[in-house]
Formats: C-alpha cells, structure tokens, sequence
C-alpha cells in the first residue's frame, strides 16, 4: 500500500512539475507580447530560462536539477554581460565560473540522492554552450539569434517546450 501511494505522490508531483512549467512559459510568453523590452537593454532570457527551470525541479527534484543548476548561472553571468558589468575581457572567466557554480551544485544535489551517478548531461549542456559560442565567434547565427536568447522568449518557448514533453510522456 505505501507503494502506491508513493506512487502517486510522484505522479503528482511529475504533474504539478508539468503545469507548473506549461503556466510559466504562458507567463513569459505573455510578458513578451505586453511587455515587448528591448533584449539588450533587459538582457533576462537565459537567465529567466534557468529560473523557471529551477522552479520545476524544486517541484519534483529527480528531474530538471541538472539543467536548472547549470543553466541558471550562465544565465547570470550572460545578464552581466550584456548589461556591461563584466569587462569584455572578463567574460570567459565569468562564464568558466558560472559553469563551475553549476558543476558544483550539481553535485551537491547529486549527494542528495537527486542526480544519478554517471549523469551525462552536464557535459551535455557544456557542450551545447560551446556549440553556441563557437557558432557566434565564427558568426554562423541568424541576426535575431542573440536578441531572441537575450529575450523573454526564449523562457517562454523552452519552458513551454519542455512541459510539452513532459506532458506527452506522461510525466515520466
């Protein structure tokens, strides 16, 4: 009997982690239709992304801890970036010590039972990082590519994206 109501107080959990995710990204996609700021000069998107991230895995922490954690510090240090509080010449140092904050996090989490042993993602996600970097050194992105990164946007886009799967797996 404990199992199965073990069972559905993770089914729940799974579920409120989905719409919870789903809820945000209409928030942010609402926010981005009213608000319509200027990606530069409001620079939040990956941050925000990270964020809402965060806010699913506190809600069923087997799942989303990895992104949130990792992409929740670069996002930070994107915004300072962007906002001219780091140096141009400071930014790959910020942007190593965001990944290290995240790395670090992430294994504290891991401690807590919430990250299995052998978890690929967060190379995963670096390598995803320095894709996107590479590609923006050699200049092989679209125009609108950062001002959509920068924007509330891409919060909204890729939590919804991300609550869809969710959804459609049945909140496994």
């Amino acid at each position: 009997m404990t199992g199965t109501m073990a069972a559905r107080a993770a089914r729940t959990n799974r579920l409120r982690q989905t719409y919870t995710l789903l809820g945000l990204g209409v928030f942010f996609i609402l926010a981005a239709l009213i608000l319509r700021l200027n990606s530069y000069e409001y620079p939040l998107g990956v941050f925000l992304l990270g964020i809402g991230l965060l806010i699913g895995a506190f809600l069923y922490p087997p799942r989303l801890m990895i992104a949130g954690w990792m992409v929740t510090p670069l996002g930070l240090a994107v915004f300072l970036t962007f906002k001219r509080l780091i140096p141009g010449s400071h930014v790959l140092a910020f942007y190593i010590l965001a990944i290290g904050v995240g790395l670090l996090a992430i294994a504290l989490v891991g401690r807590g039972g919430y990250v299995g042993k052998g978890a690929i993602s967060p190379a995963l996600l670096v390598l995803a990082v320095g894709i996107v970097e590479l590609l923006l050194a050699r200049g092989l992105t679209t125009s609108g590519f950062i001002p959509f990164m920068l924007s509330l946007w891409l919060p909204g886009i890729g939590l919804i994206v991300v609550g869809l799967i969710y959804l459609l797996t049945d909140g496994r």
